[in-house]
């Protein structure tokens, strides 16, 4: 079942209590067992995974048990008077065992590789030798003078305490090795892309989606992908289905009388019942337009979840993947107060142009690609800062998806304090007039209109409706073909019909992210199709130093293990995961190589960027061993969910403890730091602005799990 084949036999696939294999060695030859194991539903511990049953006596024993994270491996031949039996593993002393801690063991492929040999055995997991165990010293004379007896393996699961699935299970000589097996023919499982989502909102850990009826629920979209259990792309000509879900019990929303179903696909404009509209796999991606016409508040409060599957392969729970537990809210549902937007003034980017300083809030992990308008009252439209007129949020787009917060107080044209009152406004339908849009006030954009250029208005409301993937697509396309000042003219006009000016900086950097991309990568595989991590990590790390203009910090092993897992490979790299870390990685060095932040990340008393953190561990820093830091304790790092071309990319968040011992994100943004009619030489430091807020008061530390 290589890539090349375009078919999934399920008979590649078989239940784990369908398993069963026969072992026969004679004399001092030995033998290795291979196979790739899924497992789920535990519900008790230690659950044997296979068992041996011996032939003469028709009696069994253990084989591989799983005890919570610790997988424990018996010899084939028993050496004591009393062999453990399938529900009794609880005798450590008295049975020699090979043991191995593993971390997340189910809902996932594992590699087990079981080496035998007249003298020991030896457990393999993933390719790598986890235990070994000596026999010599053990073999009873009955064992020495028989040798190896036939065995016959029995998989355990059904209505057990273990379910799972076995994979390319080989009986081979001991002479060959389990690693070439490990890499040769690996498993598929399907898997939601959330870095392709957008018009979804995250918040701790949940999803909220705007749907409803007709005239008021939103499109959002989401990639799936078909990986084997390294995480590269799998080419199979299948397709794939969305189902919508109660996220409780995982059963089917239901349809009643002549309602609507509950989950649409789009297409071309026209909905479509998601469960008659399935996507194909393409390249190992199927692409998806939804919309809920549910409400949770309908549906006595519950939230929903979707589940994707491949209808020819229906209960095979490694080709199935569910979102997060969604909310589905109404579309004239009041913003929390939290949704918030921190306005500084500023200075000048020295790659970008001018650009503004404001911070986010960032409930706001999440990913959302709307062209959305909102209208403020008319009192609310506008504040003085300095000297200057600012709209505060007079489109809301949903990319920024925030509200205003009004300085009530400015010292030296800089807000210094900062009041926590969200600006009141109405979601239209209707697109406002240039005339009120942040955009048309930009003179950069005012005469955009009346310049030629060679994009199509098509491409450019493409651009502006379509989600990630469609965007990364077009400038793909665009960045190949166009001149630099072809596409600085193609940001302004995005940035100007969407209303989100945030847009201007990932396209303008399109060209050099590309090029620069396929430079590296071509550097770093030598023309070939894969490569591995550990000889990947000098080149990426001196690209990165290059781009950033840092050449006193290097990238420490957290930092790019954090890469590895935005990649999605684990020893070996191929383009697709190459093309993935870049993504992000390339905004985040851009963004670095302002002078205004690239003194932070070079300092280090205090080290006000600790390096590339998840959103979980800055939590975890600020919660402490002893309860929750200081209110205003904060700490900055990059979004992991963030990645060009989306508008945030290269972005840094605040994360701190609130005034009332909550934890907080907000989203510095970085699309106009610096305006042009202050002078850098006169604006303070960003770490001086930071800790001028009253809700900031002291840096954090980070506590990283070694």
């Amino acid at each position: 079942m290589g890539e090349n084949n375009q078919i999934i036999e399920e008979k590649d696939y078989i239940f784990l209590k369908d398993f069963k294999v026969e072992i026969e060695a004679e004399g001092e030859k030995g033998f290795i067992l291979c196979f790739w194991v899924y497992l789920f539903n535990s519900n008790a511990f230690p659950a044997t995974i296979l068992k041996q049953v011996y032939a003469e006596s028709n009696s069994s024993s253990p084989l591989i048990v799983l005890n919570d994270k610790t997988l424990m491996l018996f010899p084939l031949t028993c050496l004591h008077n009393e062999a453990p039996g399938p529900g009794n593993t609880e005798s450590p002393t008295e049975v020699p065992k090979v043991c191995t801690e593993l971390e997340h063991p189910e809902y996932k492929w594992i590699h087990i590789g079981y080496e035998v040999c007249s003298d020991f055995v030896r457990l393999h997991i993933n390719g790598e030798i986890a235990g070994e165990l000596q026999l010599s010293s053990l073999l009873n004379k009955d064992s020495k003078r028989n040798g190896f007896r036939k065995r016959t393996l029995v998989g355990i699961g059904g209505d057990n305490n273990l379910q799972g699935y076995i994979h390319d299970a080989k009986v081979l000589p001991s002479t060959l090795s389990i690693k070439d097996q490990y890499v040769k023919d690996p498993p598929l499982r399907l898997q939601i892309d959330e870095s392709s989502a957008s018009d979804i909102e995250e918040d701790n850990g949940f999803w909220n989606i705007v749907g409803g009826k007709a005239s008021c629920r939103r499109i959002f979209s989401l990639d799936v992908v078909l990986l084997n259990a390294f995480g590269q792309t799998v080419n199979k000509e299948l397709e794939v289905v969305a189902s919508l879900l109660y996220a409780h019990s995982q059963l089917p929303v239901e349809k009643t009388n002549e309602e609507e179903a509950p989950l649409l696909a789009s297409c071309d404009g026209i909905e479509f019942a998601s469960c008659d509209r399935p996507s194909k796999l393409s390249k190992g991606r199927a692409s998806f337009k939804l919309k809920i016409s549910k409400l949770s508040s309908k549906c006595d409060n519950r939230q929903f979840c979707i589940k994707f599957g491949i209808p020819k392969f229906k209960g095979y729970h490694f080709l199935e993947d569910f979102s997060p537990s969604i909310r589905c809210i109404s579309r004239n549902r009041t913003p929390r107060a939290s949704t918030i937007i921190w306005k500084k003034t500023s200075a000048v980017h020295p790659l970008n142009g001018s650009q503004s300083f404001g911070l986010d809030d960032v409930s706001y992990e999440h990913k959302h690609n709307t062209v959305h308008e909102a209208k403020l009252s008319p009192t609310s439209k506008r504040i003085r800062l300095a000297e200057a007129k600012i709209s505060t949020i007079d489109r809301v787009g949903e990319e920024c998806n925030s509200l205003a917060w009004t300085p009530n107080q400015v010292e030296n044209g800089l807000g210094s304090s900062l009041e926590g009152r969200p600006e009141n406004f109405e979601e239209v339908d209707n697109v406002l007039s240039d005339s009120e849009s942040t955009g048309a006030r930009d003179p950069a954009l005012r005469n955009v209109s009346s310049r030629g250029h060679s994009v199509s208005d098509l491409t450019i409301f493409r651009y502006c409706l379509g989600g990630l993937t469609d965007r990364s697509v077009l400038l793909n396309e665009i960045a190949t073909t166009a001149s630099d000042e072809e596409i600085s003219r193609f940001a302004n006009q995005v940035s100007l019909y969407s209303g989100c000016s945030h847009h201007r900086h990932q396209i303008k950097m399109a060209k050099r992210l590309i090029d620069e991309g396929t430079k590296t990568w071509n550097l770093i595989s030598q023309n070939n199709l894969q490569v591995q991590w550990k000889c990947a990590v000098f080149e990426i790390e001196e690209q990165f130093k290059k781009i950033a203009c840092c050449t006193t910090r290097s990238l420490t092993q957290q930092d790019f293990e954090l890469l590895r897992k935005i990649a999605g490979c684990q020893d070996y790299m191929a383009q697709e995961n190459f093309e993935k870390m870049w993504c992000w990685l390339y905004p985040v060095a851009f963004t670095l190589s302002s002078d205004w932040i690239n003194a932070m990340w070079n300092s280090t008393s205090p080290k006000w960027i600790e390096g590339f953190i998840t959103k979980e561990e800055a939590e975890l820093s600020l919660r402490g061993p002893k309860g929750l830091q200081e209110p205003g304790t904060f700490i900055l790092r990059f979004p992991t969910s963030r990645s060009w071309p989306h508008p945030d990319a290269g972005s840094l968040i605040v994360t701190y403890v609130g005034s009332d011992y909550t934890l907080l994100h907000r989203l510095l943004s970085l699309d106009t730091v610096y305006s042009s009619g202050v002078r850098e030489m006169n604006v303070k430091p960003l770490q001086d602005m930071l800790l001028a807020e009253p809700e900031l008061s002291q840096l954090g530390r980070i506590m990283r799990h070694q």
